[in-house]
């Protein structure tokens, strides 16, 4: 995996400096990424300020998105409504920081039962999107393709015997759905990878990493050294989106070269639009750069 410190620590400078994250607005995606550098670049530098800084966002967070069941998908006024994949990040950043301040564990563990109920429909799917309150689904939304892998995984994270109940309703799920899953999107392929590599041995991890790495192939477009969005979007490019497969790439220990390849495009590629000062972009970028305890075995080392 890649530890390109020096640039993520320059990185970090620049977004502070420039008012981008994260003293910027909270976006819940963006700032579990950002839970889960901090807690790699303590467990590399063995500096206590880095834990400090996990701490410190995490009750920005709250304090911004917390609602008394879930947390809100982001401060700015078209972020409204809760995502369960969005919760599912957060809940895996709140388990790598809780291998080093245990009640952030607990505070998981919590955080899944509250929205696990509201959210998954047994036997049938996971709700895309929630009302904020969680009252009730968003209106005009259905079930996510990838989220009862999402749960699957951040729960088993936290804990199995705590979130047994849980886990048996996203492995039924899952099991009722991989054969038939047919993800066409970089950042879906990217994270399919990620989550499939924690459990390898497990049928529908063998499938779907397989399957995620054939897809890629396709959405390779060499030269300049991207991944296009789709099959039918292949000069299509986000760098946030690139740094979600590259993250999924190193997981599986996979096209190292393409990993290194899409970071020196995209740190001088410049989309024109918002994208290219959102925190998103650049923290996801870190994370490219330095997965960290994205990975699996960097927790065992």
């Amino acid at each position: 995996m890649l530890e390109e410190i020096d640039r993520v620590l320059a990185k970090l400078d620049w977004m502070r400096a420039e008012r981008i994250w994260p003293n910027g607005l909270r976006y819940l995606w963006t700032d579990a990424f950002g839970v889960v550098l901090f807690v790699s670049l303590y467990r590399k530098l063995g500096e206590n300020a880095w834990l400090e800084r996990a701490e410190e966002l995490v009750r920005d967070v709250e304090r911004v998105l917390g609602r008394p069941r879930g947390l809100r998908i982001g401060e700015a006024p078209d972020r409204d409504g809760q995502y369960y994949h969005y919760l599912a990040m957060w809940l895996f950043a709140l388990a790598r920081l809780g291998e080093h301040r245990p009640d952030y564990r607990a505070r998981a563990i919590a955080i899944a039962k509250d929205i696990h109920a509201a959210f998954v429909v047994p036997g049938v799917g996971v709700i895309w999107k929630m009302e904020e309150d969680l009252s009730g689904p968003y209106p005009g939304y259905g079930l996510g393709a990838m989220d009862a892998f999402d749960g699957y995984i951040a729960y088993r994270l936290l804990d199995e015997q705590a979130l047994a109940h849980e886990i048996a309703d996203m492995k039924a799920l899952i099991e009722a759905s991989y054969r038939k899953l047919d993800i066409d999107q970089d950042l879906g392929l990217g994270m399919m990878l990620w989550l499939a590599h924690f459990f390898p041995e497990e049928d529908w991890a063998k499938l779907h990493a397989a399957r995620a790495l054939t897809a890629l192939d396709r959405l390779w477009v060499d030269p300049p050294g991207y991944f296009g969005r789709s099959r039918r979007q292949r000069d299509l490019r986000f760098a946030f989106t690139n740094y979600g497969v590259s993250i999924g790439l190193q997981a599986a220990g996979q096209h190292l070269d393409r990993v290194e390849r899409l970071n020196a495009y995209f740190e001088s590629y410049r989309s024109g639009d918002e994208y290219d000062r959102e925190a998103i972009t650049h923290v996801m970028a870190c994370a490219s750069h330095f997965p960290g305890v994205w990975l699996a075995s960097s927790v065992l080392d």
